[in-house]
């Protein structure tokens, strides 16, 4: 897509978060910071209708509970039958078994078009051999291009692994973007605020591989314009922000660094 920044801030399309209480803040944040509208809506007498009114559901099972399972349940459903993209953020999906059960429950119950989740959430989601430290990745035995791009033609789905290079595939395409600064690894909710942004890119964009891609592209620029001008992991938060408020697509497209394989 040619200008996805300028898109979203001209449309200004509402982005339903089903999220982690952890960092639901900085979703909020960070998505209205991008140019679209945040709503965290969990109750499920009202998430159905919430999401009827959305451009794009953003799950994140980082604080989950059966209530909320069925709250997402019930609001991917009503975002399946509207046709508009769902991203599932595989949050800790390893460390328990309730944790990757619901998350299973997930994915065999509704459609997913966006499945994001670090190199061991991932994996683990595939099939393969890995753990998952509460939250943190740990290393896999998997190649995780292959890993991507087997799971995105097994799930029929965009698969997202993050790291310290990110993998986006659909089976047929990857990408593999390069951007960021580890600054922002050292802040909780980096992840999460990828999944929001993701969402935003996606809701005006159908392609989905294409649009994860870009998300994590101009997320990435923002780490690294922040990390420029940040004494610590406090003045990074601030300073992320504020690039981002301040980015143009012309300003990305400069700072790019994306292959296709």
């Amino acid at each position: 897509m040619k200008n996805p920044l300028k898109t979203i801030r001209e449309t200004k399309p509402l982005i339903h978060h089903i999220t982690n209480w952890v960092t639901i803040y900085d979703c909020a944040n960070i998505t209205r910071v991008f140019g679209a509208l945040p709503v965290m809506a969990h109750a499920p007498e009202e998430c159905a209708d919430m999401t009827g009114i959305s451009s794009a559901l953003v799950l994140n099972i980082g604080t989950l509970t059966s209530e909320i399972i069925d709250s997402m349940l019930i609001s991917a459903a009503a975002a399946n039958e509207k046709k508009i993209p769902v991203v599932l953020d595989a949050v800790g999906v390893g460390a328990t078994k309730f944790r990757d059960e619901m998350a299973a429950k997930i994915l065999g119950s509704v459609h997913i078009d966006i499945i994001k989740g670090n190199y061991s959430e991932i994996a683990k989601l595939a099939g393969e051999n890995a753990e998952t430290k509460g939250v943190e990745a740990t290393s896999i035995s998997a190649d995780p291009e292959k890993v991507a791009k087997e799971f995105a033609k097994s799930s029929s789905s965009v698969v997202v692994m993050t790291g310290k290079e990110d993998i986006i595939s659909d089976g047929s395409r990857t990408f593999i973007v390069k951007n960021g600064n580890e600054l922002m690894g050292s802040i909780v909710g980096t992840g999460c605020m990828a999944a929001s942004i993701i969402g935003s890119f996606a809701s005006v964009n159908p392609d989905y591989c294409d649009a994860a891609k870009d998300a994590l592209c101009y997320f990435g620029v923002a780490g690294e314009l922040a990390a420029e001008n940040s004494k610590g992991p406090g003045s990074f938060k601030v300073n992320l922000y504020d690039e981002v408020f301040d980015m143009s697509d012309e300003k990305v497209k400069d700072m790019m660094k994306v292959e296709e394989r």
